[in-house]
């Protein structure tokens, strides 16, 4: 695709073809903008969750950058073992992609990637395995957010990676969400993910991070749904600012199918809002599953989104909430309510 010259006005995002190549694709594997300058400096744990200080402290040590001791945790962190991997394992905005950024500033490499689960195996797709473990091999350091443990075959083709490139001496740190306040399920996310890659499991070390959602912590928890009128005058004046989208929400899910997940960054790009007409739940998981990844590109790009319709958290029906992509949604709900805040 070509990107249009026009830096203002509106585009329907259901008729973008976007191309990406492999290296295009390489050369996006750093922290999104949101995080670009992300340190651990500029992480403020929270006093009432003490995990927080703890993970912050233990990523210095894993990066090498760690000040003088402060702390008897510290202290112990610093004199244990330093895996080769570390996996952060916390809920939904309790700072842990804030953190994985951190640790790919703060380490000094000539060669490290940041990346999502996601773009990761679209890689391997796009490349080819082979390939791809010899792009990755002899890097410093791999970033990987949002670690998805609900695909088997995904997993599998991760850990067989992963277990090629820690042989010859890539560091490995990753995230991956637990639902906030889901009783029982965030103190077994680790052990999933270890059970896992079980193959490489002594190679990381899990560290818990508590807290609340900051993306919530002032906000009722709802998407914002505006009146037709509303939304209209909200996309007319975005887009005479900027480049904004407005597309029919069953529109845009239907394009969604017909567009490789790898590309969906390619696909807002140059935008500076979306907007999504008649928005409806989803009947179909897969469906479902491809809006999930199109929301995680739009909010790593801190993009607002303005809906009409359904409210944006109720898009995901309580069956599919109770299923096996449960951690998904839940992020996906998440995002979608802070980008309609924005």
């Amino acid at each position: 695709m070509t990107v249009s010259a026009t830096r203002s006005g509106i585009v329907h995002l259901a008729e973008r073809t976007p191309q990406l190549a492999g290296a295009e694709m390489v050369a996006a594997l750093v922290p999104p903008p949101q995080f670009a300058d992300a340190t651990f400096e500029t992480y403020r744990a929270d006093p009432a969750y003490p995990s927080q200080q703890e993970a912050k402290d233990l990523l210095l040590a894993f990066t090498g950058t760690a000040g003088p001791a402060k702390a008897g945790f510290f202290r112990r962190a610093k004199q244990a073992e330093v895996k080769p991997g570390v996996y952060l394992d916390g809920g939904f905005g309790v700072g842990k992609t804030h953190l994985l950024a951190a640790v790919y500033h703060a380490l000094p490499a000539r060669r490290k990637y940041f990346g999502s689960f996601i773009e990761y195996t679209a890689l391997v797709g796009a490349l080819g395995y082979q390939n791809t473990v010899e792009l990755f091999r002899g890097s410093d350091l791999l970033c990987i957010d949002e670690f998805e443990l609900d695909d088997p075959g995904d997993t599998m083709v991760m850990t067989r990676l992963l277990g090629e490139l820690v042989s010859s001496g890539t560091r490995l740190a990753a995230t991956s969400n637990t639902p906030p306040n889901a009783l029982g399920e965030g103190r077994f996310a680790a052990q999933d993910f270890l059970r896992e890659i079980h193959a490489m499991a002594a190679s990381f070390q899990t560290v818990r991070i508590d807290g609340t959602d900051y993306r919530h912590r002032a906000v009722d928890g709802h998407a914002v749904v505006l009146e037709n009128p509303q939304y209209d005058a909200a996309i007319a004046d975005a887009a005479a600012a900027g480049l904004v989208s407005d597309d029919v929400f069953d529109n845009l899910i239907g394009h969604l199918a017909r567009v490789h997940p790898s590309r969906y960054i390619r696909l807002i790009e140059g935008l500076s809002l979306v907007g999504l007409r008649e928005v409806a739940p989803f009947t179909d998981q897969s469906a479902a599953l491809r809006f999930v990844a199109f929301i995680d590109r739009v909010y790593d790009a801190q993009l607002p989104i303005r809906a009409t319709g359904t409210s944006l958290d109720l898009v995901f029906p309580e069956e599919m909430l109770a299923g096996g992509y449960r951690k998904k949604y839940l992020r996906a709900i998440s995002r979608l309510v802070a980008s309609t805040l924005a």
